[in-house]
């Protein structure tokens, strides 16, 4: 197997590609339920939009919950340290998502207005609230999250709840949503009636604009505030290191674009995605707007975690606690056992999510929810 130093680049990969897969997939349904009460004028055309996200929005949450597992097993240390961190927030997401299923599977039971419209507002806000709290999650840990090691090798959280709501913060859950709701309509753009797609090719323009504008004004933030950190002095990576083992400075979270002028193609693949998104939709190329979109939103999320290469979970209060992917991981032995797992179980969820994406890939129109709506939800 690799040596222990490419298990732990190789997992900081396998980790931002799983995220990028959640962000991708989950991203869409949740943008296009958020854009729901704005592209839908009746309860068919409602009916529509749930509809194409049917086949597919449980099954995306796999990436979620494979990433969480890959983190626990890879990243002990960063799955207590996160979870405990943003215990509140994660709870927060956990309780909004409960509304999703429910909404799914409920409204259509009952043909009355009230009922149906409050389980609409319900799966607006389980996606709404989940994607804004991921946005505020990766706005802090760009910041460095208040993080202390005790005696033990214990890293503990010693901010509170309310200061996770802070300017940089709501600046990212801001970008995170439109973001999402620009994905969101570049599927609806591909996969709805006529009439919803067209509101949604319209709705894409401004949602594009945005996207652009908040993440071009988070990197000036980040550019004119100095925000980020660089390490000092360290051990040898490739051998087993203690938390603390390393002296971390202030530094630029932009300096790695300096360096490495490689990884500019993040940021890039951002704009140009998002901008090709913006173009592809208003001439009405639902699936290439779509796959365009894909690449913008992976773009921005891969410019988050290239930037604080190598930190996972930096910390604003004791620096050289700050949790990297040197420091912060399993065994060689554990790496060697879940790559072994990894490379047999990513790509077949890869194999069976594309399988149902290609087999699904039709239009649901009005006329086919008002023939089988019985069927459907």
């Amino acid at each position: 197997m690799w040596d222990y130093e490419i298990l732990k680049l190789f997992w900081w990969v396998a980790v931002g590609l799983l995220l990028i897969g959640f962000v991708i997939t989950d991203g869409m349904d949740m943008g296009a339920a958020m854009l729901m009460p704005l592209v839908s004028r009746n309860d068919s055309e409602r009916r529509v939009v749930i509809n194409t996200l049917a086949p597919h929005w449980d099954g995306n949450q796999v990436w979620l919950v494979t990433a969480i597992g890959a983190v626990f097993a890879v990243w002990p240390v960063v799955y207590g340290a996160v979870f405990s961190s943003f215990y509140f927030a994660m709870l927060t997401i956990l309780f909004s998502l409960f509304f999703r299923p429910l909404g799914f599977d409920y409204r259509s039971k009952l043909e009355n207005t009230q009922w149906r419209g409050w389980w609409d507002r319900g799966i607006v806000a389980g996606s709404l609230i989940p994607t804004a709290f991921f946005g505020l999650i990766f706005g802090n840990l760009l910041q460095g999250v208040p993080l202390e090691v005790d005696q033990f090798m214990r890293a503990s959280y010693a901010g509170s709840y309310l200061g996770l709501f802070n300017p940089f913060a709501l600046l990212c859950a801001a970008l995170s949503v439109v973001m999402v709701m620009l994905h969101g309509g570049t599927w609806l753009v591909a996969r709805a009636d006529e009439a919803v797609a067209a509101r949604s090719a319209r709705l894409v323009q401004p949602l594009g604009l945005l996207t652009l504008g908040l993440f071009a004004l988070g990197g000036l933030w980040v550019w004119l505030s100095g925000m980020g950190y660089s390490i000092d002095q360290m051990g040898d990576t490739a051998s087993a290191l203690k938390l603390l083992d390393k002296q971390v400075g202030p530094g630029s979270w932009l300096d790695v674009y300096a360096h490495e002028p490689l990884t500019l193609l993040a940021p890039l693949s951002a704009v140009v995605g998002v901008l090709a998104a913006m173009v592809l939709s208003a001439r009405r190329k639902g699936g290439a707007a779509f796959t365009a979109s894909s690449v913008g939103v992976g773009g921005v999320v891969a410019t988050a975690g290239i930037s604080m290469f190598p930190f996972i979970v930096p910390s604003s209060r004791m620096s050289e606690a700050s949790l990297t992917l040197w420091d912060s991981v399993s065994s060689e032995l554990t790496l060697s056992i879940v790559t072994v797992a990894g490379l047999v179980m990513v790509p077949t969820i890869i194999l069976y999510t594309t399988w149902c994406y290609v087999k699904m890939w039709r239009r649901v129109t009005v006329a086919h929810i008002e023939q089988d709506g019985h069927s459907l939800y």
